[in-house]
């Protein structure tokens, strides 16, 4: 759930990621570039360099080895050495594949795949966009190829249009993933001002898609039976999974924001043909809705703040012509995440919030408006200790700010990087997940890249009354194994 988190310039640059254009300005003002804190003693953290405003995903060629970031509004920049400091040197922008908001960048051998989204009809329609270069040694501007445009769809003027974003890679090299998230808040009718009637979510929102690799000039219709059927739709009923990673075994997982109601924010097991319930279940708490005779009040439903922008702007409401759920269809539910962190609830029946340290419920998954991104796998076993072959991922808000405690229970810890231990469990044929903080106190952190056991992490910045602030990467040494420690440590004498 996002409450301003969804990342939308409404008219301007629309669409960000978790709201990260909201809280950016505010967090780079109060903290600027203190050093997060590492809540283990073989962890340490050093400032890296400082990027352009912004910043939304690093990844790394995976034949040069050269670290690579891209920024919102469309820049793709390479990291580059001079003097023995790291810089940025802008390769493409905008004008150049043509991506206004640019929020997935992904790397098969030397192809940059870059994915987002494109404004049309004066800014109130979206179209969806995917397009690759070659990468080769001494090529300054690569050439183009397009692999898909979407037809229009209505775009619309809240911080919900979450739009088409994160990219993965298959492990065997034949498909790439991309999350397209929901342009509502719950379902609700978004119909920027009438120009789109009666628009909820579509065939081209909140969902996975699939394509192989060499895909190209595809246009995507709005005709859900016929995405089906040439086989694009992987997934469906995600709300917006702003990033997705592949574990060692070659499953497909997926953390997804909730909306502006107390549900906890989604990790997914993601597996082709699934439902994984958005608009009717978000968290494993049903959408009420979808009821016809919800009437929503902040005052009887603790779920529902009234400070929450979905609240405050009318969008919950009684909605008798919310759509039914689909016949026949069984819901997959989240990773169930089993603490000791990241695992606080709101009590259905009582509304108070709960840890479930101390009652034993479990999570699905994370807190409520936790924003949950940059999730990555140690598929090379290249760390030690209990951190070998885990998945991490990072909580982009919440935790105090100026050393004052957030007085939401829901809130208290955040922006930082999470331990996930996951077991498969036969019983429930998914996931539970043991949730471990191991950092705390960045930034705005959108993505994170993890290289032996070197994971950098990128903040995104923002801007400040109008002047670029720019965000960090920050340089953090986990633990290794013992082949990488040995070799470190033969380096180092």
């Amino acid at each position: 759930m996002f409450t301003f988190r969804c990342i939308f310039k409404p008219g301007l640059a629309a669409l960000l990621v978790a709201g990260i254009a909201f809280h950016a300005s505010a967090q780079t003002k109060e903290q600027g570039t203190a050093t997060p804190k590492s809540l283990r003693d073989d962890i340490t953290i050093e400032h890296y360099m400082k990027v352009e405003p912004e910043a939304v995903r690093i990844i790394r060629h995976p034949v040069t080895g050269e670290i690579y970031y891209t920024t919102f509004f469309g820049d793709v920049l390479k990291i580059v050495v001079v003097n023995g400091q790291p810089e940025s040197k802008k390769l493409l922008s905008a004008e150049d594949h043509g991506i206004i908001r640019l929020q997935g960048a992904a790397f098969k051998g030397n192809t940059l795949f870059l994915a987002g989204n494109i404004n049309v009809n004066n800014n109130k329609g979206n179209k969806g966009r995917m397009v690759r270069y070659e990468m080769k040694s001494g090529v300054e501007k690569p050439e183009m190829t397009v692999v898909f445009n979407t037809v229009e769809y209505g775009a619309n003027k809240t911080t919900f249009d979450h739009g088409w974003n994160a990219l993965e890679i298959s492990p065997d090299g034949k498909y790439i993933y991309v999350n397209t998230g929901a342009r509502t808040d719950h379902g609700e009718v978004q119909d920027n001002g009438g120009e789109y009637p009666n628009a909820r979510d579509n065939a081209l929102t909140a969902k996975i898609f699939r394509f192989p690799i060499d895909s190209k000039d595809l246009l995507l219709s709005a005709d859900e039976a016929k995405l089906k059927a040439d086989g694009y739709i992987y997934a469906e009923g995600i709300r917006n999974a702003y990033d997705m990673a592949f574990d060692p075994k070659g499953n497909l997982f997926a953390v997804s924001n909730s909306g502006d109601y107390d549900h906890p924010e989604d990790m997914f097991w993601v597996r082709q043909g699934h439902h994984y319930g958005f608009p009717w279940i978000m968290g494993g708490i049903e959408n009420p809705q979808q009821y016809p005779d919800f009437q929503p009040d902040p005052e009887k439903d603790p779920f529902l703040s009234k400070f929450a922008f979905a609240w405050l702007m009318k969008y919950f409401h009684n909605d008798p012509e919310f759509p039914k759920r689909p016949a026949n269809v069984q819901f997959t539910p989240a990773v169930q995440n089993l603490g000791p962190d990241a695992n606080e609830y709101r009590d259905r029946k009582t509304g108070v919030v709960m840890d479930g340290d101390t009652t034993g419920v479990t999570v699905g998954t994370f807190n409520a408006h936790s924003s949950p991104l940059a999730l990555f796998f140690d598929n090379e076993n290249a760390l030690g200790k209990d951190l070998a072959g885990d998945g991490f991922v990072i909580r982009y808000t919440g935790g105090p700010r100026n050393g004052v405690t957030n007085p939401s229970p829901l809130r208290r810890q955040g922006r930082d990087l999470l331990d996930l231990d996951l077991v498969y469990d036969k019983a429930t044929d998914n996931y539970k997940v043991k949730t471990t903080r191991l950092i705390e106190g960045f930034t705005a952190p959108t993505d994170a890249l993890l290289v032996g056991n070197i994971l950098y992490i990128i903040e995104y910045g923002g801007k400040q009354g109008g002047n670029k602030a720019g965000g960090s990467i920050w340089k953090v040494t986990l633990p290794a194994n013992d082949k990488l420690a040995k070799r470190s440590k033969k380096k180092r004498s």
